[in-house]
């Protein structure tokens, strides 16, 4: 199959079935925040950028994480009813994404969030579509995780920890406001044992492409995120 070169003035994605057997679909000249949309309403993210070019994935199967299918083990559990963190939504996005560019992961050398994927995420949370969710212990931050949200559906870009189990402890405040907020699904993207632990699991890239239409007609919840009574609320950015 061949790798389209996305045009500058044009945010039109190739169809997802084009892809690569890898999953690489296109690759573009630019992160602007409007190619950005339209690659995630169209199935697509950007998953690294090399010599200047962002290159676009739309992978078969594709790992998704339904809300109702969350799974939280006994030792999770124990950490939240021992209140060992605090959670917040948008309060510290910039941060969150610097530190997921910065962490050391294991068999991955360097990273793809690059000065620009920074740049360009953070032009989506001042417009109210990427958000960070923040976990802490006293003042300081322990964890975190940021995508972006666009109808009913989380895009998961990446998280860190710095304290045990403090990413999944975000993942998991995550996904029950989702739930609560009427969320379809989150995108996790790739296939890990971290997600799988937590229920994620893989779906053919058709039936992730047929959730995805039905929960873009949903409205997208602009803004910033702050969570009232276990649901997400908003507030102008």
């Amino acid at each position: 199959m061949p790798v389209f070169w996305l045009d500058e003035h044009d945010f039109t994605f190739p169809p997802p079935y084009l892809a690569e057997r890898d999953g690489l679909i296109a690759v573009s000249g630019d992160l602007r925040p409007e190619r950005l949309i339209e690659g995630y309403r169209s199935g697509a993210f950007p998953w690294y950028e090399l010599d200047g070019k962002f290159f676009w994935y739309t992978p078969h199967p594709r790992m998704v994480l339904f809300p109702k299918e969350l799974i939280v083990h006994k030792s999770m559990r124990s950490i939240f009813n021992q209140q060992k963190f605090e959670y917040t939504f948008d309060t510290a996005f910039e941060q969150v994404i610097r530190i997921c560019a910065e962490i050391r992961r294991p068999g991955q050398e360097g990273t793809w969030i690059s000065k620009k994927f920074i740049e360009s995420y953070t032009a989506l949370h001042q417009r109210g579509l990427a958000h960070s969710v923040e976990v802490w212990a006293g003042e300081r931050l322990v964890g975190g995780l940021y995508g972006v949200s666009l109808g009913r559906t989380f895009f998961g870009e990446s998280m860190f920890a710095h304290m045990s189990n403090a990413s999944k402890a975000a993942l998991i405040t995550l996904v029950r406001a989702l739930e609560q907020s009427g969320f379809s699904f989150i995108d996790c993207q790739q296939d890990t044992a971290h997600l799988r632990s937590l229920g994620a699991r893989p779906i053919p890239r058709s039936v992730f492409l047929y959730l995805l239409n039905e929960a873009m007609k949903a409205p997208t919840l602009v803004g910033r995120w702050r969570l009232q009574e276990g649901r997400l609320h908003t507030d102008p950015v």
